[in-house]
This record gives C-alpha cells, structure tokens and sequence, in this order.
C-alpha cells in the first residue's frame, strides 16, 4: 500500500463576485414579483457574496465541465503536464448532461490522452466521493497519480424562467402564485465554482497534505429523501421519478428544480453529522484535540453554533478559533465547497509540518457525511 499526498489545489469561480443585492438581477424575478423569502434566507445563511456562471440577462457563460477543467488546469506545471494524468475523478450534483458522464465531458475538454475516469453523483459528498476514488486508486498502486474535482452550476437550473409555466398553473387553479418554498430557499443558497486536486504516491513541493484515512456513512436506511431533483416527493415520502411523469408536468409542477424538505433538514442534519464524525473519529483513534484545523462544509451560517454544541455534547468540543470556513464571501457551491475551503487554506500561509486537518461534508440528499484526515508534511 502505498501513502497519498495532495500536493496541488487549483480553483476556478466564474466571472465577478456577485452581492447579495444583485442576486436577482441575475436568477430573475419569479411572476414579476421581488421573492419575499430572499432577505430573511440571506440574514440566515450569512453568505454576502457569490459566483455564478451567468451573465447579467440569466444566458450561461461556462458549463460545469469547463469550469472543472479549468480549475485543473491550475495544478499544471513544468513538473506535471496535461500528459502526465494518469486518472481522472469527478463529482458533481448538478452535470451538464444525464449522458455522457460528467467526467468524460471533463476528460474532453482536457485534450490530452487516455486515462482512466470516474464519475461520482449525488449532493455535496460526491466532491469527497471523487477523492475518495483517486486516494484509494493510488493507496493500492493501482496508479501514481490521480486528478480530482468537485464542481456545481446550479445557478442555470434556478433562474426565473424555469418556474414560468408552474406560476402560470398556480394562477389558473387560483392558488398563491408563488412557487414553494422548498424551491425558492435554494435560489439564495447555492452558486457556481469548481475545485481540484492532484494527488500523487509521493510529497512535493514546500508542502503537502498527506491523506490519513477517509470515512464515509450514509443513513439513508433510516431517513426518507430531504434534498432532490428531477423527480417530486409524494405524501408517504416515495419520490415520484421524473420519467414517470407526464412530459408536460415537466414545466408545470418544476419537476426538474433543486428542492429541500427544510424541516427534515432541520430534524437530522446535525444530529447525524455529529454522531458520523464520532464514529469516524473512534475508529481512526484521533481525538478532538489532535485536530490543528477543522474544515466544516456547512450551507449556511445558521448551523455553526447548532454544529459546534452538537459536537461538544458527543465529547468533540472543537474551539472556533480551529474552523477555517470561507463561506461568507465564496457561497455555498456544494460539492465544491469542501475543495475551495481546502484550496484557500494551503495557500494561506497558515500551515505548519505536522499540522492535523479534518474535513468533514454533510449532504441532506438522503443523509450522507464523508471525512478525511490530513497531516502537513
């Protein structure tokens, strides 16, 4: 088995940080009609600035996949081409296409030379699911190197006129026009940007984060659906898959729209994540104080202090002052968002030999959290 090092970050975010303020004059206004939810969703979830891959008239100016490959396009080097990529691993929760994968459309962008893909689906654990890939590829030799990225364009599934014709429907059957709220709360928490790594069976450069372990749960045997797409959740929870409904509802009922049961959010999204992060912390045997920085994907403000005394109650009280979180100025660009965080911090300056870092990523989709441990070497 061999040992596994990041030895390079590279980012890519789209165009210019948007305010808070300008959000719909990008996205749009749903029935004419500034949204009533945006202001007290802001004030919650504390991000003051974003990136999104739009113009200011809603037309796309990047595709996921190009955005991906041009955050790789940063670890490049004299020491390390486009040719040297040995495997290629990407996660997303918002592709292009349904087909090809997400990582062939990256892999021909890249245009270099046969390598061997991996794409992860999901929510905000298939950016980890990606790394996940390409550590356990090099850990069994299996080859030298590996490529990875996480990365979203959720803005070009929430602007206005995708909810057009269900706010038309509303009006017809006299009901509020007004799409629910479980769709007009993700329009002013998600945005754009791409993230990646190389990581290699060996260290380079002046500093590298050597891959302890990484660890992953899922609970979706206990806990129905909170956050989907492409399908709608009916009363006994089932999800009803978009190829089961008629074509015209497609438009109608915004089949195709990012939604989140923000009460059952609510109910588990802690909980799980403190009684995950135990069990990876025991079976690993590391303690809460051997941890240096603690990187936590969380998509909004609202669950830091929820977060922090959850932990404490399970015996993981980890100071504030260890968190390292950029969520305030990049937005929550799910999968991604563990990967710029990771980015930003090893080019900080901050990082000293020996130092110890856990990630740790939540996704409400079914209740899933992934974590690694890193040492700075």
């Amino acid at each position: 088995m061999f040992e596994v090092y990041i030895t390079k970050a590279g980012k890519y975010l789209p165009n210019n940080s948007i305010s808070n303020d300008e959000m719909e004059s990008y996205l749009g206004l749903i029935n004419d009609a500034a949204s009533k939810a945006r202001r007290l969703i802001l004030r919650n979830n504390g991000i003051t600035s974003r990136y999104y891959a739009l113009d200011k008239n809603g037309n796309p100016t990047h595709t996921n996949a190009q955005m991906a490959n041009l955050a790789i396009e940063k670890l490049y080097d004299e020491s390390f081409t486009k040719n040297d990529v040995e495997l290629l691993s990407c996660g997303t929760s918002t592709p292009d296409l349904m087909l090809p994968s997400h990582a062939a459309m990256v892999h021909g962008l890249m245009n270099n030379r046969s390598v061997e893909l991996n794409s992860s689906s999901g929510v905000c654990c298939s950016g980890m699911n990606a790394l996940k890939f390409a550590y356990l590829s090099i850990k069994s030799g299996n080859t030298s190197n590996a490529v990875c990225s996480a990365s979203e364009r959720p803005s070009s599934w929430m602007i206005a006129d995708k909810y057009e014709n269900e706010v038309i429907n509303l009006k017809k059957i006299e009901e509020q026009p007004i799409i629910a709220f479980k769709k007009d709360f993700l329009r002013w928490m998600l945005s754009d940007g791409a993230g990646a790594f190389l990581l290699e069976n060996k260290p380079k450069g002046e500093i590298s984060l050597k891959i302890e372990w990484m660890e992953a749960f899922s609970y979706a045997h206990e806990i129905e659906t909170c956050m989907y797409a492409g399908g709608d959740k009916m009363e006994d929870g089932s999800i009803k898959p978009w190829s089961d409904f008629k074509s015209s509802e497609w438009l109608t009922e915004s089949v195709f729209a990012i939604k989140q049961d923000v009460k059952l959010l609510d109910q588990h999204i802690l909980v799980k994540g403190s009684e995950s992060m135990k069990l990876a912390l025991e079976k690993n045997k590391v303690h809460s104080d051997e941890i240096d920085y603690f990187l936590p994907h969380v998509s909004s403000h609202y669950f830091v202090n929820g977060l922090h005394k959850s932990l404490a109650e399970k015996g993981m009280d980890i100071p504030k002052e260890k968190w390292f979180m950029n969520l305030k100025n990049i937005g929550n660009i799910g999968a991604a968002s563990i990967y710029l965080m990771l980015e930003e911090l090893l080019y900080s300056g901050k990082l000293k030999k020996g130092n110890k870092i856990l990630l740790s990523v939540p996704e409400s989709g079914r209740f899933s959290y992934s974590y690694a441990y890193l040492t700075v070497c």
